[in-house]
């Protein structure tokens, strides 16, 4: 089979939410049923380009690029709209579908208030369009304006559907992220006039890169490890994160979990790392060590903390250490495990978010202290959270483990031009971190689920919001939200090789200047 033959499926599976937001623009705002119809339609749609862009991939060329499509865009610019996928963006590109659906499907009957259902369903559409073409562009640009063009959807969906303090935490966000994606376009340029200003061009970069002198790629290097460790986010660019969960809807915080995090790692292993092997070799150290400060940090913010949202976003913090980890070590061991803890991250951290989402809105309340006996007044809920909480702090069997022990492990042999020492020290450190995970994560348990329900919780007392009668079980739109990712959950857990095998290939092109 000829590779290029469809070329044109990534682009429709890119663009055709935006093609729902067009037919939504024309549904008055009124009929909230028609528009949450388009907007779950259109998800459906674009999910199906993707199941059909996973059934022409060719897992026996995992490794190189398939269905490229490479044409003019801006000339004067020297940037052309190229893209492509292989075994790394695949299961990214793919995950974003699935969250977008699932979202949709969670929200038929959660949207927050105020209620302009058509706005809130459009600007996930555009999110959904943001984060798929991130995960396939091939250029410098495209890649940028895809990156950017998730910054303000998120930003209205918590400034507007958000908490109490919202327009803080959506200035916040937006002021960071706008803040390192001025430091990666200035290294963007930088490194287009230092390879000859003839392309922006990924691959062409990736060839010419080498050729930059040693100082100049650490400069460049440093640029974009701030754009994209502020998006990631690493210690100490995270302090956007606990407050941008913890205010935003249960749908902002989802997907921002489960993809948003992932354009920043992605960053470093698509165009950081293959482009400035040198830089990557003289930060990998330093990544490495804010990766488990992270991992530490993350851990005992987790341990501090009152709110059940803003635990999940510290334990964040956390597990995304474990995927920086992997990357520094700059080995084919250590990406392969960062990209799956990307892909377990979004399930089981999304999935966290659902639940918490869930209680907040039969409880009126996140607060740890207030919450408990789960199991006994939502038996089902209880169970699913506590799956959830398993999963996070890396049981073996569940997805989490797969991402967190061979990025551990990894450490313990970094790539060749790295210092051992160093990193079996990191080693230690991350390993003290899960320790940690399973204390915060039990705790959170614990208190949440355990016991007799809260006395202002039960009964047929009706003063106030949600007691007794108001709080359900599970319903019929949750399930069929979360019943996939807890499926995913458990799946790749026990056959983790059908994630592997599709990446490895893959990194191993990345990595080839370091001999992987």
């Amino acid at each position: 089979m000829d590779l290029s033959d469809n070329n044109w499926v990534l682009s429709v599976g890119t663009f055709l939410p935006l093609l729902g937001v067009l037919v939504m623009l024309f549904v008055p705002k009124a009929q909230e049923t028609t528009t949450k119809s388009v907007a779950l339609l259109t998800s459906v749609a674009t999910l199906g380009v993707g199941i059909y862009t996973l059934t022409q991939f060719n897992f026996d060329q995992a490794g190189k690029m398939q269905f490229v499509a490479e044409t003019n865009w801006i000339s004067v610019l020297k940037s052309t709209y190229f893209v492509g996928v292989d075994g790394i963006s695949l299961p990214l590109y793919l995950l974003s579908m699935v969250i977008t659906l699932l979202v949709m499907i969670y929200s038929w009957n959660h949207v927050p208030a105020p209620g302009n259902t058509k706005a809130f369903f459009a600007l996930m559409l555009i999110l959904q369009t943001g984060m798929a073409g991130t995960f396939i562009a091939r250029d410098l640009i495209l890649f940028f304006v895809f990156f950017e063009l998730v910054l303000l959807p998120m930003y209205f969906m918590i400034g507007v559907w958000g908490g109490e303090h919202r327009q803080y935490a959506s200035l916040k966000f937006f002021l960071y992220t706008m803040f390192g994606s001025a430091l990666m376009l200035v290294a963007f340029l930088a490194l287009f006039f230092k390879t000859g200003a003839e392309s922006f061009s990924i691959p062409f970069l990736i060839e010419q890169g080498a050729g930059i002198s040693r100082s100049a790629q650490i400069w460049i290097f440093g640029g974009m490890f701030v754009g994209f460790a502020v998006k990631v986010p690493m210690f100490p660019f995270h302090t956007w994160l606990p407050d941008a969960h913890t205010q935003a809807p249960t749908q902002g915080s989802v997907i921002l979990a489960a993809v948003l995090l992932k354009l920043g790692t992605y960053g470093f292993v698509r165009i950081a790392i293959p482009i400035l092997p040198v830089a990557a070799e003289e930060w990998a150290p330093w990544i490495g060590l804010l990766a488990v400060v992270g991992i530490i940090y993350g851990a005992l913010g987790c341990l501090a903390q009152t709110d059940m949202k803003r635990l999940i976003a510290f334990s964040s913090v956390a597990h995304m250490g474990f995927v920086m980890l992997g990357i520094s070590t700059l080995t084919p061991f250590g990406v392969n495990a960062a990209v799956f803890g990307m892909v377990a991250h979004g399930l089981i951290t999304g999935m966290l978010f659902f639940v918490a989402g869930s209680v907040k809105e039969r409880y009126h309340t996140l607060e740890i202290s207030r919450l408990s006996g789960m199991l006994k007044q939502m038996p089902r809920m209880g169970w699913i959270m506590g799956f959830c909480v398993m999963a996070s702090l890396g049981l073996p069997g569940l997805a989490g483990f797969w991402g967190e022990f061979p990025a551990i492990l990894s450490a313990y042999q970094p790539a060749a031009g790295l210092s051992e020492v160093t990193f079996r020290i990191y080693m230690v450190i991350a390993a003290i971190g899960t320790v940690l995970a399973a204390a915060y994560l039990l705790w959170l348990f614990q208190r949440t689920a355990f016991g007799e329900p809260a006395a202002e919780f039960s009964g047929d007392n009706n003063e106030g919001h949600g007691k007794g009668k108001g709080i359900h079980d599970v319903n019929i739109f949750e399930w069929m939200a979360w019943t996939p990712l807890l499926a995913a959950i458990l799946v790749l857990g026990i056959f983790p090789n059908l994630l592997f095998k599709i990446i490895d290939p893959a990194v191993a092109g990345v990595l080839s200047a370091f001999g992987g």
